[in-house]
């Protein structure tokens, strides 16, 4: 058989002994030190002297970090399919998507019967797998609508409840010898599991044909399917005896074969010995990657990673899926993947890219730059995905998330100064900051992504006490086009630190930032519900009371217009930027006057209250309409014609939000943000039917607004509103230095 080109993984399979059940745990946590990929475990539930399989991989699972976690292989006959699926997508997300599921149709009937299972034919055990199989997969596609009926005699559910899906897509892999379950695992399984002793290996051709056979059959590339093999015990000594009874270099040189004209890239040792399982891993393991990468460099085999059958159909033509960096493959993300519905879309775009990578810290990212740049397909750069502007997602591209860059570091205690990784969640910052007495303003949902809100400017709930988020960036790291990576701060690449704060994507990729917090305990905050019938009205009066309040007092009012029998109605929130309940009473009790009251809510929190972070699934179904602007001062005329939008209905949130105070401190040339003397910040959203609707009402206030915030309008037309003239020379000079080919910043392109 030829080789199949799959990563070389080695594991062991361990006795679940109850005799010692720290010592099995142990020699899983030997496994992983000694770098191996994969830990088993047999399931004989009929087996007094053996702890229960499962049970044992859960705590293995809490015990370890990175090892692949299975049965070698399940006893079907006494797991019940339905609640095996949630079991093992349970453990999967709890681990991190380390599980993979070896399913057996069962051996041993006299013992499994006397456990209260039914004895079944060898063809009816094959049948009843089949079904096991497809409930379990069933279950586990929460993506999909409605419940689930699957399975047929033996194993079958009926309306169903789908979910949780696991972490990852998990493997299933099946122990089979025989010319049905061979053909089995060819048409459904992701995985082939034999043991040395069962499978002869002069039958080992015959087998994978047939297997090969199958997959064909069923519009699958044989190509998908693993191929794993348990070779028993073996021994490591001076001089060779046999099989795995040697040294380490016969050893590799007993496995080689099995690679190359086997087709069988993992090996999964059955040893209970700590010495030779370190041994396996530290030496045998290396020797043998390196033995096969050599064979394979000499034939030109194709290598890769096992992709599901969907993946494969999904990929994008022209797109080097192989070329993906060594570093970053692992956690790569494609088309048919079940990661791909979590990666796939923002909190308000959908997307469809063809591959989304997921770097693990800064040179990855610069990885994932370099190789971008050469194929030919956008690119777009996510750090929370819940913005407006688009960025954050495409269709046919590349993605690059951050999420995995998210840590939370204090640098200097007395000056408040914080590094916060560009995949943090604000909600998240706030909670860490919190205990310190410390806060960031930082919009008004905690699900934000720092990367994203702080390089556009950082419109927040504590904006009009402490400014934008930006206004107290004082460094940055930074990936650069060429996949280089920079710190910025006032003393080197000062220029480069200037464009990050406000126009941060069109220089490169944030990674990181250094922010000084501000002195921050509890906050009054404030949520009033009120009736909208006149919206003119309740904006120029709540606008001309928060534009003179002091400045300790933010507020935003979004408006929602009236559907079928609910009337229009609009909700503020509003914080008071410190713990003074009294003068937040003075300065906030006169809203509840601007309009009939339908409900209010009054608190004394932390500010993370105010911005707890979710962590929601993002899956937008359609494209936004939206425009924004920044007004001097909310007037008649823009009263007038937001007021339309919302008796109309013809915009599904109107918003205003203050952002006057100190965010007209800081000087307009301080920052790529230049926007320093407007008092509000408009925006209007709706489905893309009504885009052209949107933009005539927005065409009226082309007097009123003198600037655009970029996450909330980021077409075209309106680059110089975005930028002002000293401000985007300024900026196309820096982009030419750090961005000459024009990698980033296509969503608004300077030109």
């Amino acid at each position: 058989m030829p080789d199949y080109g799959h990563e070389i993984q080695l594991g062991t399979f361990l006795t679940p002994s109850a005799a010692d059940p720290r010592r099995v745990v142990a020699l899983a946590q030997a496994s992983e030190d000694a770098g191996l990929d994969l830990v088993t475990f047999q399931d004989h539930p009929y087996q007094p002297r053996f702890l229960d399989t499962w049970t044992l991989l859960t705590w293995v699972a809490a015990a370890t970090a990175r090892v692949t976690l299975a049965g070698n292989v399940l006893n079907l006959p006494l797991r019940q399919p339905a609640v095996l699926a949630k079991a093992a997508a349970s453990l999967d997300l709890l681990s991190g998507g380390r599980v993979a599921l070896g399913l057996g149709a069962g051996a041993f009937w006299d013992a499994i019967e006397a456990m209260g299972a039914p004895r079944l034919s060898p063809g009816d055990a094959v049948t009843a797998l089949d079904e096991a199989i497809a409930v379990i997969r069933g279950l586990w596609d929460d993506d999909e609508r409605g419940v689930l009926s699957a399975g047929g005699r033996f194993h079958a559910v009926h309306g169903a409840k789908r979910g949780p899906a696991p972490a990852h897509d998990v493997p299933i892999w099946v122990g089979a010898y025989k010319p049905r379950m061979l053909e089995l695992v060819g048409r459904t399984a992701d995985g082939w599991l034999p043991s040395l002793g069962y499978l002869q290996i002069a039958d080992a051709a015959a087998a994978n044909a047939r297997i090969d056979e199958a997959a064909l059959a069923a519009g699958r590339d044989p190509g998908e399917i693993l191929r794993l093999l348990n070779v028993g015990s073996g021994t490591f000594s001076a001089s060779s005896s046999g099989f795995l009874q040697g040294p380490p270099e016969q050893w590799v040189d007993d496995l080689l074969p099995l690679v190359l004209d086997e087709g069988f890239s993992t090996f999964v040792l059955g040893s209970d010995d700590e010495t030779t399982i370190t041994r396996f891993g530290e030496e045998v393991a290396p020797a043998l990657r390196e033995a096969v990468a050599q064979a394979r460099r000499e034939s030109g085999t194709t290598t890769g990673t096992v992709r599901p059958a969907a993946s494969l159909a999904a990929r994008t033509p022209g797109l080097d899926y192989d070329a993906v960096p060594d570093e970053l493959r692992g956690r790569a993300v494609e088309p048919g993947d079940r990661a791909y519905r979590d990666v796939r879309s923002t909190y308000v775009w959908p997307g469809s890219p063809a591959l989304v990578l997921r770097p693990a810290d800064a040179e990855q990212v610069g990885a994932a730059v370099r190789y971008a740049r050469t194929q030919d397909v956008p690119l777009a750069v996510r750090s929370g995905g819940h913005g407006l502007a688009g960025r954050a997602t495409n269709d046919g591209g590349i993605v690059v998330a951050l999420e995995a860059l998210s840590g939370i570091e204090v640098l200097d205690e007395s000056r408040r100064l914080v590094r916060i990784g560009a995949g943090a969640r604000w909600g998240d910052v706030a909670a860490a900051l919190s205990p310190r007495g410390w806060a960031i303003s930082s919009g008004d949902m905690g699900d934000v992504g720092v990367g994203g809100l702080v390089t556009a400017g950082g419109q927040g709930l504590l904006g009009r006490a402490h400014g934008l988020t930006l206004d107290h960036v004082v460094g940055a790291e930074v990936v650069l086009a060429d996949g280089s990576v920079v710190r910025a701060t006032p003393d080197k690449h000062a220029d480069l630190l200037w464009a990050v704060r406000g126009a941060g994507s069109h220089v490169g990729v944030v990674t990181s930032v250094d922010i000084e917090a501000a002195p921050v305990g509890d906050v009054v905050f404030v949520v009033v519900v009120q009736d909208a019938s006149e919206p003119e009205r309740l904006m120029t009066r709540w606008a001309r009371h928060v534009e003179a309040a002091p400045r300790d007092l933010t507020s935003f009012l979004t408006f929602a217009p009236a559907r079928a029998t609910q009337p229009a109605v609009a909700y503020s929130m509003s914080v008071w930027a410190d713990d003074d309940t009294e003068a937040a009473v003075a300065a906030i009790e006169p809203i509840l006057t601007l309009a009939p009251v339908l409900q209010q809510q009054a608190q004394l929190v932390p500010y993370a209250a105010v911005v707890p972070a979710a962590h929601a699934r993002h899956s937008a179904q359609a494209t936004p309409a939206f425009r924004g602007g920044l007004v001097e001062h909310v007037t008649d005329r823009v009263a007038q014609v937001l007021g339309g939008l919302v008796r109309h209905g013809l915009a599904d949130m109107t918003q205003l939000r203050a952002v006057g105070g100190a965010v007209n401190d800081v000087p307009a040339d301080a920052t790529a943000y230049a926007h320093r003397t407007q008092a509000f910040s408009l925006l209007a959203t709706s489905s893309s039917g009504r885009s052209a609707t949107i933009d005539g009402h927005w065409g009226a206030l082309r007097d009123d607004i003198t600037g655009v915030y970029r996450s909330f309008d980021a077409a075209p037309d309106r680059l110089a509103l975005v930028y002002p003239p000293a401000t985007l020379a300024r900026l196309r000079t820096i982009a030419a230095t750090y961005d000459p080919d024009g990698v980033f910043g296509r969503d608004l392109p300077l030109a």
